[in-house]
């Protein structure tokens, strides 16, 4: 489909990982989250989507387009100390069975998402969860800054 068919066509994210990620958002979003998308909780580390609940939760979802990407991962296990519960987000036709037990399962497109499984709780500690809730803080407003102000974060024209 060509972007003078359907004018939304543009503005799909052009990565099917990053498509997921805003399928999951939304559906986050429709949830009562907050969520971000590509955060980067510490160096050598960018989780698709992390996302505090209304009771203060932390969540992680990996995003995983098909099986290629899966295999490929290496750092996905990182990514469990910076939450309180881990998912992965996959599409209609991903194989459910290359998913390692104890994780969430969320089934996303690019226009929403659908909980198939809840995560296991595995509470931060308390410094962590306390710097996760600043960094990300930061992060959103730097990024709503740049949206908004012409200028950019910086203060000079881009």
């Amino acid at each position: 489909m060509n972007s003078a068919a359907d004018p939304t066509a543009d503005l799909l994210p052009a990565l099917p990982g990053q498509r997921l990620a805003r399928g999951v958002a939304r559906m986050l979003a429709g949830l009562g989250h907050a969520a971000l998308p590509e955060f980067v909780p510490a160096g050598g580390l960018r989780v698709d989507v992390i996302s505090i609940t209304p009771r203060g939760e932390i969540w992680v979802v990996e995003c995983k387009s098909c099986r290629a990407d899966f295999v490929s991962d290496r750092k996905w296990q990182g990514y469990l100390q910076f939450c309180d519960r881990f998912f992965w987000a996959v599409d209609a036709d991903f194989p459910e069975d290359l998913l390692p037990q104890g994780s969430g399962l969320i089934r996303a497109d690019s226009w929403g998402a659908e909980l198939v499984r809840m995560a296991p709780e595995s509470r931060l500690a308390g410094a962590r969860r306390s710097r996760l809730l600043r960094d990300i803080a930061r992060v959103s407003t730097a990024r709503l800054l740049a949206l908004t102000d012409p200028m950019g974060i910086s203060g000079a024209a881009s």
